[in-house]
């Protein structure tokens, strides 16, 4: 019963949208963060001279880029994998334990 009489409210199924949306803008505010440290201190030069970034840095940062979200994705579908095949192992063991403990 809440303050005013009423009765609880029924939560909402599922996951909170304004969590899981939260959750990822922090998770691509980390990625983005990650890859500008990485590609700047790989492709940058050390003599900053001029404002802009030189055709050679550029196409470096452009490489580096792409190369390191070709990894995230690699390493995220070994990770759905092994997510997959870790849920059949515990339905593969959850089936033989209703086999065999209703005896």
């Amino acid at each position: 019963m809440n303050f005013f009489g009423g009765g609880e409210e029924a939560k909402p199924a599922g996951p909170d949208p304004v969590f899981a949306a939260k959750t990822e803008m922090e998770m691509y505010t980390d990625l983005f963060n990650k890859i500008a440290s990485t590609c700047f201190s790989k492709c940058a030069s050390r003599k900053h001279k001029e404002p802009d970034l030189s055709l050679g840095e550029m196409t470096c940062a452009d490489r580096c880029v792409s190369k390191y979200l070709e990894g995230q994705e690699r390493i995220g579908v070994v990770l759905q994998k092994a997510n997959e095949e870790q849920a059949q192992q515990m339905a593969a063991q959850q089936q033989m334990q209703q086999q065999f403990g209703g005896r």
